[in-house]
């Protein structure tokens, strides 16, 4: 069971996080309108969590078309720099109580940058928060993994169907309904623990298309653009389960910066 670490700013007085009731819409190349007023009003006990999921920055294997899966690929001097301008972006914001990433290194040294800029010391990785594991097709071209294994290919390219979710990849891969509830359970848990706070989450392209659908299933064929440190935020209830989109694919702080 993956359980999230301490946080040693359990001790001051925790404001609780309402849901907004203005939807705004996210800026820059990437961004997709948000969910809308809830349907239904937060009940008087219903404390929410605001995570701030943030991809990790650019690596070689983001411009090579690679798949990458959970290769543990490092940043490119570009993905550093992104790291460092969502870093401040971040640090003009409320101070998150913790900061969680996925073990990955390229997720790892994003989330590290963060922490750093924003004054946080509460940094927990956890394999939870990695990528999807592609089974054969890791490490290879998007092309090339056509030509090699087609019928790996095939599986991986029908899994997004959603009578498919199940299919795994071979190879030691995953199905996209087990990244889904790899990923959700431990926000869940992350929500449980740093109930009324702000946490920042560092994870990756696929894993946070999976938190997008299981927050807004009706649009989940519009959450598909999860571009480099972009910002996707979410309210998340530890106690009643119920998750809202706020905000996706959102990199407007890469507007202006010489990334767009």
């Amino acid at each position: 069971m993956f359980k999230p670490g301490t946080d040693p700013m359990t001790t001051t007085t925790r404001r609780p996080h309402r849901p907004s009731q203005i939807c705004p819409t996210a800026a820059g190349y990437g961004a997709r309108t948000c969910i809308r007023e809830p349907t239904a009003a937060p009940s008087d006990d219903e404390e929410f969590t605001e995570v701030v999921v943030v991809r990790h920055g650019e690596t070689s294997g983001n411009t090579s078309r690679i798949l990458q899966g959970q290769l543990d690929t490092e940043l490119n001097e570009i993905g550093r720099q992104q790291a460092l301008v969502v870093a401040h972006r971040l640090s003009k914001e409320a101070k998150p109580a913790a900061i969680y990433s996925s073990d990955l290194k390229r997720a790892a040294e994003t989330a590290e940058i963060i922490a750093k800029v924003c004054g946080v010391t509460n940094l927990v990785p956890n394999e939870a928060l990695r990528e999807m594991h592609m089974g054969y097709l890791q490490g290879l071209k998007w092309d090339d993994a056509v030509k090699k294994y087609p019928d790996v290919f095939r599986a991986f390219d029908i899994s997004k169907i959603a009578e498919s979710r199940n299919q795994e990849i071979p190879g030691g891969g995953e199905s996209l309904n087990q990244l889904n509830e790899r990923c959700v359970s431990y926000l869940n848990k992350i929500a449980q623990e740093h109930a009324g706070e702000r946490v920042v989450v560092v994870s990756h392209g696929a894993a946070i298309q999976e938190l997008c659908r299981h927050a807004d299933p009706p649009n989940s064929s519009i959450h598909r653009n999860i571009p480099n440190t972009s910002l996707n935020v979410f309210r998340v209830s530890g106690i009643t389960g119920r998750w809202i989109l706020e905000r996706c694919g959102d990199v407007s702080h890469l507007d202006g910066n010489g990334f767009l």
